[in-house]
């Protein structure tokens, strides 16, 4: 199943070229002036509105729209998605003219919502209607590239709706992706295909991202380039099963083509080994973090190492690296200056919240201030690897914020009221939620108890009694040295944990070390591979 929406082009009746674009409505604020000073830049797009299946018997209507009868789109209602759009920015359908079918964009399934598919109907305005409300403007398709390319930090932006319906056919600012799947191109010239992998739920796909400009511009001189290419891929992480498919774009694209890894989980690098034996010659770009963790298996070959700061040249394109530990030690973001749109990694998801890695260097201090990094690079759109990309980034990363920092007091306040073990905090802070889920909370609550105690929040063990007399004692607080020896007896009551993004399952216990096993997850789900892990709990 997929959900419809109606786009409406409404045409300028004094000039063809121009369309009428929306003030987009932006997210509600948080009513917590930390968050709400900071504001994403306008957006402005196609109005738009839900398309609903007609309700009985289709009739004739007063809106004729050329071409419709030749779709499957005949069950849908669009002329009362088109009397509400006009309604939306002023107009009456009295104020129409002509009415013509232009086409049918098919989302790509980013997850884990339904795709969205888009009908594009245009209008054209009868004379004496161009005078716009004050939240319309008229546009064309050279001034919405001129927002869109070459932007300017927190200038005004130009909305997805009218790149994938009017720009992308009239600039093609990138060469033809080699896919069966669906993709996306937005902003023009950042193509996010969707790639099943063995990632986590609620998501089943992992954004390939792929840089492939058509014309080359000339190299700025005012940079020291990292790595140089005509194209460039990031996180080439799908399953076994979606190989061919990425051999297939490999293949079209430049040999001189560099890869670019934001971290080390299998559902970003699970296909590196297809593009090193489709392409030995490309130029992998990783943190040294990250390399340490990749097979060989999955890349034998040389490298480059990356620590953030550095910049990506793809046919005369800058691309800027920066370090954004949190979610792993070694993990990268990557910002393409032309349209200031920022490829966050698994710092940020389409829909919830990412899991932060403990077991390789995740951090919830480095997380807070990665985020605050993102906030002030102002970014006009984020591009997550799991799910939709998001168009009010400030927004969305002072929601992380704002959740994780609420979660976290959550977590004090249940250790001042005498949680003093990983069971105790997170029978107490997450009893609403389904046991099944204990394991991933309590990654979350030690991350949350190490940042708390790196701030010094934490209440202290308080010495009681009189030594003198054989009375004596420690009590009344928090002792981390206590909550690190509960973490196998939580283990051992919470049963079997399931798998995270890296497929680990703890299965056994042994000397104070959690025994990990690694679970091949295009496996049934009965067989394990044979070798197993120790994660350190720092039990002394």
């Amino acid at each position: 199943m997929v959900t419809y929406n109606l786009a409406l082009i409404l045409k300028n009746p004094l000039n063809e070229a121009e369309f009428l674009l929306v003030k987009q409505n932006p997210p509600p604020k948080f009513g917590v002036e930390e968050y709400d000073t900071f504001v994403d830049s306008d957006l402005w797009d196609l109005p738009s509105t839900k398309l609903d299946l007609e309700d009985g018997e289709l009739e004739s209507g007063a809106i004729v729209i050329e071409g419709l009868e030749k779709t499957e789109l005949g069950k849908f209602d669009v002329e009362s998605a088109i009397n509400k759009v006009l309604e939306q920015v002023g107009f009456k359908v009295s104020d129409g003219g002509e009415w013509r079918f232009l086409k049918l964009v098919e989302e790509a399934e980013f997850g884990p919502g339904l795709p969205v598919h888009r009908v594009y109907i245009v209008g054209r305005l009868l004379p004496g209607n161009q005078n716009l409300p004050e939240l319309c403007k008229w546009m064309s398709v050279q001034s919405c590239l001129s927002w869109l390319v070459d932007v300017k930090k927190s200038s005004e932006r130009v909305g997805p709706m009218v790149v994938l319906g009017l720009i992308n056919d009239s600039a093609q600012s990138s060469e033809k992706v080699n896919a069966t799947l669906h993709y996306q191109e937005y902003p023009p010239g950042v193509i996010i295909v969707p790639m099943k992998s063995r990632t986590a739920k609620p998501f089943h796909t992992t954004n390939l991202v792929i840089f492939a400009p058509k014309s080359v511009k000339n190299e700025s001189e005012d940079y020291n380039f990292v790595a140089h290419g005509d194209a460039l891929i990031v996180d080439p992480g799908c399953q076994a099963d979606f190989h061919e498919e990425l051999l297939n774009i490999v293949a079209a694209l430049s040999k001189k083509l560099v890869v670019f890894v934001t971290h080390h989980h299998g559902d970003h690098v699970d296909g590196l080994s297809v593009i090193q034996k489709c392409n030995p010659n490309a130029t992998l770009l990783a943190h040294e973090n990250t390399m340490r963790r990749i097979r060989k298996d999955d890349w034998s070959l040389g490298h480059i190492s990356v620590s953030g700061g550095e910049d990506i040249c793809i046919g005369g394109q800058r691309l800027n690296i920066i370090f954004a530990p949190g979610h792993t030690d070694g993990h990268l973001a990557l910002l393409h200056v032309e349209t200031h749109s920022l490829i966050v990694g698994d710092h940020c998801v389409g829909q919830g919240s990412a899991l932060l890695d403990i077991a390789s260097g995740g951090n919830m201090a480095d997380y807070f201030q990665s985020t605050y990094k993102f906030i002030e690079l102002a970014p006009h759109i984020l591009i997550p690897m799991h799910g939709r990309v998001n168009l009010w980034p400030k927004h969305m990363l002072c929601g992380y914020l704002k959740n994780r920092r609420s979660r976290e007091l959550s977590i004090l306040e249940a250790i001042e009221n005498g949680a003093k073990t990983l069971f105790d905090i997170v029978a107490n802070v997450y009893s609403g939620i389904d046991r099944s889920l204990w394991s991933h909370a309590a990654s979350n609550v030690r991350l949350h108890v190490d940042h708390l105690t790196q701030q010094n929040k934490l209440p202290k063990d308080i010495t009681y009694g009189d030594k003198m007399n054989g009375y004596w004692g420690k009590g009344g607080g928090f002792s981390v040295d206590t909550f690190n020896c509960s973490l196998v007896a939580f283990a051992e009551k919470v049963g079997k944990i399931e798998p995270n993004v890296d497929g680990y399952f703890v299965v056994g216990l042994i000397r104070g070390y959690c025994l990990v096993g690694i679970f091949n997850s295009e496996a049934p789900k009965n067989l394990w591979n044979g070798f197993s892990i120790q994660m350190d709990l720092h039990i002394p």
